[in-house]
């Protein structure tokens, strides 16, 4: 049985999750589980240095300028959302200790309707990871193709750098992204 409790023994908070990044362009949608402790902290995605997933996407448009290192938030989300590139995740707000999905308790999961009428040129929805992809059977309700990405969390040990890079590529590539 799952304790739901801190080590202190008491419940772990209520979090709530980030705004998503999108606009009437966006094409394709990263759906990530919940934000990290770091990103929560920040009030930004994928805001962990060892999470892959601006490499991953500085990788895939080596020609276009951003340095994931330097550049602002804001200027990130704009070089997201300038390639067709939405991001939110499946929970609105969960209960969870620390950064891990299998920490995550009694989650809300967002309202995926009201954000694919905001983007009406959605084309694909793409969830980043397992726990994320759990719900996709919420996501497939709007009728575009929707795909499981390997996580980009640095939990995700077991896929090496490169082997992450060529499905998500392959995934930017089947939303006529590249």
């Amino acid at each position: 049985m799952q304790n739901n409790k801190q080590n202190d023994g008491t419940p772990p908070q209520r979090l709530t999750g980030l705004p998503p990044i999108v606009s009437e362009n966006t094409r394709l949608l990263i759906l990530g589980s919940f934000p990290s402790v770091a990103s929560l902290a920040r009030q930004q995605y994928y805001a962990h240095p060892q999470n892959h997933f601006w490499r991953i996407l500085k990788a895939i448009w080596p020609s276009s300028h951003l340095d994931i290192s330097l550049d602002s938030y804001e200027k990130r989300s704009k070089w997201l959302l300038d390639r067709g590139l939405g991001v939110w995740d499946v929970y609105a707000s969960c209960e969870r200790t620390g950064s891990l999905d299998t920490a995550i308790r009694n989650a809300e999961v967002n309202d995926f309707a009201s954000l694919a009428r905001r983007c009406p040129q959605l084309r694909a929805i793409a969830h980043n990871g397992g726990e994320s992809f759990r719900h996709a059977k919420y996501t497939a309700t709007l009728g575009l193709p929707v795909y499981r990405l390997p996580s980009t969390s640095p939990a995700n040990a077991s896929w090496s750098f490169e082997r992450k890079l060529a499905a998500w590529r392959e995934v930017v590539a089947a939303a006529g992204l590249l």
